[in-house]
């Protein structure tokens, strides 16, 4: 089965997929719920938290999961052929899924877009390609938020004052997150503000927070970093002295590692700053698998790490 899906193209697959689906019968919702399947673990605590009592959220990225990466299995077209609600990022993020996303809409199933709340003229381009990495803006993400109340309340508008007022207390919580990232973002001094990561997942965080920011990859994790990106990158930290690089959960450490020899090579020794969420979530084993958690633990990191003595 496994070579059988290697084989047959993704837009293929997904019709094959669907077809069977429209032969197997929709479980009822959870006791009245909306149920919702979303694609990102940031997606998953996002609409948790606007949806409250009043849906039932499954996700199909787990912890660790890089979005960029993932291709929709036939139990995940499954999964969102049965939901009433399908809610995705957007912005390419999850780009090998987008046929069978524009399969499902087209179907007449509920798609919410989270990114569409957003102005693109907000929005960070890269040779032409808008940055989806846009949760690394508590701002921004506030605009999601909104752009899911929104889908949610037309998909169900009996619950739609439910909705908004779930909304309305997240944007609080996510008001006081704004604030604590910028005082520990404070504590560094301007000069030491450079993070150097694994991709360039953290455009949006630089661009409200006040850091330089590079990645050895770029906005997607597609294309692989080359010998050049590697010796480029690590000439800029040795002769700029920056102090740690930091390793990312959904990548393997091994890019940054050979970042670091390189910049050995160049007569300067950086450290490991520790681990950073980008594209998903932590566990609830750590404690993290909340946006707010994660997001503290991420600038918590970063200033230790870059703070330096």
């Amino acid at each position: 089965m496994n070579l059988l899906k290697r084989r047959i193209p993704c837009l293929v697959m997904a019709v094959l997929v669907l077809f069977t689906a429209s032969c197997v019968p929709v479980q009822d919702k959870d006791e009245g719920n909306l149920n919702i399947t979303v694609t990102t673990t940031m997606l998953l605590d996002l609409t948790k938290q606007i949806g409250g009592g009043c849906v039932s959220v499954q996700g199909l990225m787990g912890c660790g999961v890089d979005p960029h990466q993932y291709r929709a299995s036939a139990g995940d077209v499954m999964k969102m052929q049965k939901a009433d609600v399908i809610i995705y990022s957007g912005l390419h993020l999850e780009g090998k899924m987008g046929d069978v996303l524009s399969s499902l809409e087209s179907r007449g199933k509920k798609v919410i877009c989270a990114s569409d709340g957003i102005d693109r003229e907000l929005l960070i381009q890269n040779d032409g390609v808008y940055d989806p990495h846009i949760w690394f803006d508590v701002c921004l993400w506030k605009l999601a938020a909104k752009e899911v109340a929104k889908g949610l309340s037309a998909a169900d508008p009996e619950n739609a004052a439910q909705y908004e007022a779930n909304l309305s207390a997240y944007e609080k919580e996510l008001d006081k997150l704004d604030g604590y990232i910028r005082e520990k973002a404070s504590e560094i001094g301007e000069s030491r503000r450079v993070l150097i990561t694994a991709h360039d997942a953290f455009g949006y965080f630089g661009k409200a927070y006040g850091f330089t920011v590079m990645g050895l990859q770029g906005v997607s994790t597609v294309a692989e970093a080359g010998t050049a990106d590697v010796s480029r990158l690590a000439r800029f930290i040795a002769e700029n002295k920056i102090n740690a690089v930091f390793i990312e959960t959904s990548l393997p450490v091994k890019s940054v590692e050979a970042l670091q020899e390189a910049v050995r090579a160049n007569g300067f020794e950086t450290s490991l700053g520790g681990t950073l969420y980008s594209d998903s979530l932590g566990d609830a084993k750590n404690g993290e698998d909340s946006y707010i958690a994660a997001f503290k633990h991420n600038i918590d990191v970063i200033t230790d790490g870059l703070k330096g003595e």
